[in-house]
């Protein structure tokens, strides 16, 4: 295995790095208390990946099994027990627990047992963005066709499984 083509082909490198300080709002908060901070967007990575903080409140929530046919996803947990369904079963995972999902890899996530939080990693970096403030706005009251739901989800590549 080889490494991939540069990124970047400069001689002398480039002050591009960035700072995300701990304690930074969220920029996304649920109505059942959720939070979700934008760690890295896929934007500002130059789409090579996405990472977000997700803090689960206390009250269980969470999508079922689905999959994504353009990215992978990954799960890192950080505090409390989070729920990761592998296709086949619901696992309980600990902070330091890692679950990665290939595209089309059937998965899911919940909190069943109180407050717990996780990283999540999409590679490349898909506008996951608008897909996390959609769905907040959804939990707020804001109504959907079921077809405007199914194109939601189609356009934001979730696919569920029955």
């Amino acid at each position: 295995m080889s490494y991939p083509p540069p990124l970047y082909d400069g001689d002398t490198g480039e002050v591009s790095a960035w700072l995300l300080p701990a304690g930074s709002e969220p920029d996304v908060v649920y109505p059942n208390g959720n939070k979700v901070r934008y760690l890295a967007t896929g934007e500002s990575t130059g789409r090579t990946y996405g990472l977000y903080h997700w803090e689960f409140a206390g009250p269980p929530s969470g999508p079922d099994a689905h999959f994504h046919r353009t990215l992978t996803e990954s799960f890192y947990v950080l505090a409390g027990e989070v729920s990761i369904y592998d296709g086949t079963r619901w696992n309980t995972t600990r902070p330091g627990d890692f679950v990665h999902v290939p595209a089309g890899g059937l998965h899911g996530f919940r909190n069943e047992s109180g407050p717990a939080s996780m990283l999540l990693h999409f590679a490349p970096g898909a506008p996951r963005e608008a897909y996390f403030e959609g769905l907040a706005r959804v939990a707020a009251g804001e109504t959907m066709t079921d077809a405007e739901r199914d194109e939601f989800m189609r356009h934001h590549d979730n696919h569920w499984v029955d």
